[in-house]
């Protein structure tokens, strides 16, 4: 039974991310203009489930989500509890409202268009470099 090294599926995963990442980008850039809506982003993905896969071993490496609880200080100071499901959530890290509530820059969703782009890139890069890795492993050109 052949299975998918841990590598080729936390790239896949991670591309997978980024065309999720792509597409939330465009939808705010089409309406850099609606009133009142608002920037969303995409959730960086979990790769701890690929970490734990290769054991649990003494020593082997361990990853886990960090447990946020937040206090009534911090809700009196503006803070909201973390949202549980879906990837998509509103973007906190925009600089600026318009006076009719948008708050989509279009310089600031460029730059991260142009991030994916470059993520994507790399990704891509070590695909095919894992693929040609594998290729000679067994024999093939």
């Amino acid at each position: 039974m052949a299975t998918t090294p841990p590598l080729l599926t936390g790239i896949g995963l991670s591309m997978k991310h980024l065309s999720e990442r792509q597409r939330v980008i465009s939808e705010n850039i089409a309406n850099s203009e609606t009133p009142r809506f608002k920037a969303r982003e995409v959730k960086a993905p979990d790769f701890s489930a690929l970490l734990a896969a290769q054991g649990t071993a003494a020593g082997a490496p361990r990853v886990a989500r960090p447990r946020i609880q937040i206090t009534s200080g911090m809700v009196a100071l503006g803070a909201s509890p973390p949202q549980a499901g879906g990837n998509v959530v509103m973007d906190k890290d925009t600089s600026e409202t318009k006076p009719d509530g948008n708050n989509v820059t279009l310089e600031e969703q460029l730059l991260k268009m142009g991030e994916v782009q470059a993520d994507f890139a790399a990704m891509t890069n070590l695909y095919r470099k894992q693929i040609g890795l594998l290729k000679a492993a067994i024999g093939r050109n």
